[in-house]
């Protein structure tokens, strides 16, 4: 058991290791000439742009859920003018990060993992840099950078649309006009709210990028390890999207309130 739990330590350093290399890597990478604009727009385009549907039904859902959900007991307490408030207030600061951060590791990550992992199975990374490219600038960086900036901008759609689906909730039992909702939204919600919700999402986005990456560009079990860098990828990216959470939670309390 004793050698176990050694071993067990022994291959989490030596994976932690190889991740601060690989991340040295990148950003050595990022600096140097010749970036791919084309492949980072291709991956912009494949990330932002083929989940917005998916965030978009998500967070529309989520607005309704929750406004449905809560009613109830704002109603038992005369507090139900205060579910606009609360709404904005929790789908901002944290449901609308979270969610959508875990909604595009499960989607992005993995879709990267498994793409990178098939690669390097097939020996196309190796053919790359025989041939004179850089595959770490043209599959990691580019990869990493897209879902660095299209994160937080999947996160303000998402955010947006379950707001509108949670004024639809509210009418189906009150009646509340546009302005009047929208105004108590954006009364409840502050910049100590939205900064650190929009910089937390660069966070999330930085790394489901980077663990979906890693994953697949160390895949070397055969063609099993395909498989095993997406779940791989998955777990590991909403591990760190927890833990993100949790630190910038502490942080914005310090900071803000």
């Amino acid at each position: 058991m004793a050698e176990q739990e050694v071993s067990g330590w022994k291959k989490w350093v030596e994976e932690s290791g190889e991740q601060v290399n690989f991340l040295g890597a990148f950003f050595r990478n990022v600096f140097t000439g010749g970036f791919e604009w084309n492949e980072f727009v291709r991956q912009c385009y494949q990330i932002g742009y083929r989940s917005f549907t998916l965030v978009g039904i998500t967070s529309f859902i989520m607005g309704v859920v929750l406004t449905l959900q809560s009613r109830p007991t704002l109603v038992k307490f005369g507090a139900n003018s205060m579910l606009p408030l609360m709404v904005s207030v929790s789908i901002i600061r944290e449901i609308g990060p979270v969610i959508t951060a875990l909604i595009c590791a499960g989607k992005i990550s993995s879709g990267i993992g498994a793409e990178l992992g098939s690669m390097k199975v097939t020996e196309q990374i190796d053919a790359m840099e025989v041939s004179g490219a850089n595959p770490m600038q043209y599959l990691v960086v580019t990869r990493i950078l897209a879902t660095t900036l299209m994160i937080p901008l999947l996160t303000l759609l998402g955010d947006a649309i379950g707001l509108f689906g949670s004024f639809l909730a509210v009418n189906i039992s009150d009646h509340m006009s546009w302005m009047l909702y929208f105004n108590k939204c954006l009364k409840a919600i502050s910049f100590s709210d939205l900064l650190p919700a929009f910089t937390k999402t660069i966070f999330f986005g930085f790394a489901i990028g980077f663990i979906g990456c890693y994953k697949g560009f160390n895949s070397n079990k055969g063609t099993e390890s395909v498989g095993i860098a997406a779940n791989s990828a998955v777990v590991n990216a909403s591990l760190w999207i927890f833990f993100l959470d949790v630190v910038a939670v502490q942080l914005s309390q310090i900071l803000f309130y």
